[in-house]
C-alpha cells in the first residue's frame, strides 16, 4: 500500500500573522512542514497577541478559512477582555475551547495521523486528546508555557489548597492521555516527569531562531533605530523587547532606571506591547524617566535591525516564574550577538541556558539594585560584553539553529505518524484475514 504525506492537524489558540510568541512558532513550525510534504491543517482563532486586540482584516465574532503557506487554516470565534484578569482569561480561553468543537470535529472525517496540541491553552486540550481515543489518531501536546502552575504562582488563580489540589490532580490526568507531550527546556521536561507524564513519552521540542535572518551586526555600524532614538555609539543600549505583561514583571526595569538616571553612558529601550505596556508608560512619565524611551512592536523584517540595537539585551521575569514558562525571546537575543542581563533563580531554565552559553550576566528577579549593578559592570566594559555577544551567538548557533530543531521534530513526528498509519493497516490486514462463513440455504 503506497503511504500518502503525513497529516498534521495543528490545534492552538495562537498563530501567524502574530510576530511574536506561540504563534510565531506555530506559523514557522507549519511553513517548515508544508514545504517537506506535510499536509497540514490549522484550528485556531484570530490572531489578537501581544496587543489583545484583534488584527485589522480578522473578525473575532465569525468563522473564517483562509490558505496561509500552503496550510488550510480555520478561524475560529473568540472574546476578548477588555482589561484582564485571572477570571477573564479563563474565559477567553474558554471561549476558543468552545468555538473549535464543531471545526476539530469537521476535521476527524479528514482523517489526520496526528493531532498536534499547544499549552497554553490547556483547557482546549481535553478535546484533542478525547478525539484522538475516539478516532485513534495519534496525539501530541506540546507545553509552551505551565500555565496551570504559573497562574497559581503569578497569582491569577486563587491558591487555596483544594482548589489546587483539584486543578493539578486534572493536569496531571490529562497530560498521560497523550501519546507524546512535550517541552522547550530540560527543567521543563523534568516538570513534566513529575507531573506523571511517562518518559518514554516526553519528547524535547525547543524554541528556534532562523541563525540566518537573525544575524550579529558590525559594531558601530549605523543602526536606524539608535539615530532616531539620538544615542551615541558610546552609549550602552539596554533593550527589552516583547510581551509587556504581567509574568515579566517589567516595573523592576523602570526601578533600576531610576536609580542610573544620572549616569549618561546607559539608557534603556521597551519596545513591544501587552497589557501591562500604559502603566509602564505612566510610571516612567511620573518618575521623570529620560533615560527610558518605548517603541511600539516592530514589523518581522526589521527585527534583526532592532535586536543589533542593543548593546545588552534585557531578559526579566518575576520570581517563580522562569522555570514555568522560557521566554521565546530569549533565541532572537543569543543569536543576534549581543550581551545579555536576565533575572533568574538558580535551578531554573533560564539559568540554565545563560550558564551554557556563557551570554552574559544573572541577576536574581525582582532586585532593581541588582540589575541596575549588573548592568553597570556590562556597560564599563566593552570587552567583556563583546565576548559575551559571540558566545551567545555561538551557542545559538549550535544549539538553537531553526533547520536542526525541525529536522529532529521531523523524526519523532513521522514516527508518531507512522505509528498510527501501521495500527490502521494492522487493523484491516486482520478484517481481511477473517474466514467469511457462508449461511445454509
Amino acid at each position: 500500500m503506497k503511504r500518502g504525506p503525513v497529516k498534521v492537524l495543528l490545534y492552538s489558540i495562537n498563530f501567524a500573522p502574530e510576530l511574536t510568541g506561540i504563534g510565531k512558532y506555530n506559523g514557522e513550525m507549519v511553513r517548515w512542514l508544508t514545504r517537506h510534504g506535510y499536509q497540514v491543517r490549522v484550528v485556531t482563532a484570530p490572531p489578537y497577541y501581544p496587543q489583545w486586540k484583534i488584527q485589522a482584516g480578522y473578525a473575532g465574532a465569525k468563522y473564517a478559512r483562509e490558505a496561509w503557506e500552503g496550510a488550510d487554516v480555520w478561524r475560529c470565534p473568540v472574546w476578548i477582555p477588555g482589561r484582564l484578569s485571572g477570571a477573564k482569561r479563563l474565559l477567553h480561553l474558554m471561549s476558543f475551547a468552545l468555538s473549535s468543537v464543531p471545526v476539530l470535529l469537521r476535521q476527524m472525517a479528514w482523517r489526520p495521523d496526528v493531532i498536534f496540541a499547544v499549552e497554553p491553552p490547556l483547557v482546549a486540550a481535553p478535546l484533542a486528546g478525547l478525539l484522538g481515543k475516539l478516532f485513534r489518531v495519534r496525539t501530541w501536546l506540546h507545553v509552551q508555557d505551565f500555565e496551570v502552575d504559573a497562574a497559581f504562582e503569578l497569582g491569577l488563580l486563587p491558591d487555596r489548597k483544594g482548589l489546587r489540589r483539584t486543578v493539578e490532580g486534572l493536569e496531571r490526568w490529562l497530560l498521560r492521555r497523550f501519546d507524546a507531550v512535550s517541552s522547550i527546556s530540560g527543567p521543563m521536561l523534568r516538570r513534566l516527569a513529575a507531573k506523571g507524564v511517562p518518559e518514554q513519552r516526553i519528547r524535547s521540542f525547543p524554541n528556534w531562531v532562523d541563525i540566518g535572518a537573525i544575524h550579529p551586526l558590525p559594531e558601530n555600524a549605523p543602526n536606524a533605530y539608535r539615530e532616531r532614538l539620538g544615542y551615541s555609539a558610546e552609549q550602552t543600549v539596554a533593550l527589552y523587547s516583547g510581551n509587556m505583561g504581567e509574568k515579566q514583571g517589567l516595573e523592576v526595569v523602570l526601578q533600576a532606571a531610576e536609580r542610573l538616571q544620572d549616569d549618561p553612558r546607559i539608557r534603556f529601550v521597551l519596545c513591544g506591547d501587552g497589557v501591562a505596556k500604559a502603566k509602564l508608560e505612566r510610571l516612567a512619565r511620573e518618575k521623570g524617566l529620560a533615560n527610558v524611551a518605548f517603541l511600539p512592536l516592530q514589523p518581522m523584517e526589521q527585527l534583526n535591525e532592532l535586536l543589533g540595537m542593543a548593546d545588552v539585551h534585557l531578559l526579566v521575569q518575576k520570581r517563580g516564574a522562569s522555570d514555568l514558562v522560557m521566554p521565546s525571546k530569549l533565541t532572537g537575543m543569543l543569536a543576534s550577538g549581543r550581551a545579555v542581563l536576565a533575572t533568574a533563580e538558580e535551578g531554573t531554565a533560564v539559568h540554565a541556558v545563560m550558564a551554557q552559553a556563557g551570554a552574559g550576566i544573572v541577576v536574581p528577579p525582582e532586585d532593581a539594585a541588582a540589575l541596575a549593578a549588573g548592568l553597570e559592570q556590562l556597560a564599563a566594559d566593552a570587552e567583556s560584553r563583546a565576548g559575551c555577544g559571540v558566545a551567545a551567538r555561538r551557542y545559538a548557533v549550535e544549539q538553537l539553529g531553526y533547520e536542526s530543531v525541525m529536522q529532529a521534530f521531523h523524526q519523532s513526528l513521522t514516527a508518531l505518524g507512522a505509528g498510527r498509519r501501521n495500527e490502521q493497516e494492522r487493523t484491516e490486514q486482520e478484517r481481511n484475514d477473517k474466514p467469511h462463513t457462508v449461511g445454509s440455504i
